[in-house]
């Protein structure tokens, strides 16, 4: 009875401590900016969510890191330097969307793309990406697949305090079993002697 009120206390602390673990994460904002002034920052924020990430589509490019996508990370700079210009969050992105014209060509995001051979970008950001570029608010799939590694990991939990509970109580009949037979040579010992 004590084990498995255990177990029911201890899986309960194992799912809090995991839920508020995933809070945080969920909670706290996923990129970085060297804008700060506090309206730019939420421009940028605001801006960073609607686009998506360009080599993880299913991502706002708010939540590339320069390690996953070193295109996405100078967009992000890119993006800045329009924040800077005083563009507003709304014009951003819909001159993403359209394209910003060939004034942005001595923008140093795009000499750098010129430089590196990346014209695919340069062109992009001077005729636009597309409709493709604004970040679908669908996110079934990664959810989904989020929610079933949890639900795997729990049913392992489970599934390895349910394993350790049955190999305690047979350790415990056991044991109780040797006692018994222990017991009753002892009898039989102390019988012999009289």
């Amino acid at each position: 009875m004590r084990i498995r009120i255990f177990l029911r206390n201890s899986l309960f602390h194992i799912l809090l401590f995991g839920a508020l673990l995933i809070s945080n994460r969920l909670l706290a904002q996923s990129t970085t900016t060297t804008l700060k002034d506090p309206n730019h920052i939420e421009i940028f924020l605001d801006v960073t969510s609607k686009i998506r990430c360009i080599c993880l589509p299913s991502l706002p490019i708010q939540s590339c890191s320069f390690n996953m996508c070193t295109a996405s990370a100078y967009l992000k700079n890119f993006i800045e330097n329009r924040i800077k210009d005083g563009m507003p969050g709304d014009e951003i992105i819909f001159k993403m969307e359209h394209g910003f014209g060939e004034a942005i060509l001595n923008d140093s995001i795009v000499l750098h793309f010129q430089k590196e051979g990346n014209q695919g970008m340069v062109d992009s950001l001077v005729y636009g990406f597309g409709d493709k570029i604004l970040a679908k608010p669908d996110s079934t799939w990664i959810n989904g697949t989020l929610f079933l590694f949890g639900l795997l990991g729990l049913t392992g939990i489970f599934l390895y305090f349910r394993k350790n509970r049955k190999i305690m109580i047979q350790n415990e009949t056991n044991k109780g079993k040797t006692d018994l037979s222990e017991l009753q040579s002892r009898i039989r010992a102390w019988e012999n002697r009289e």
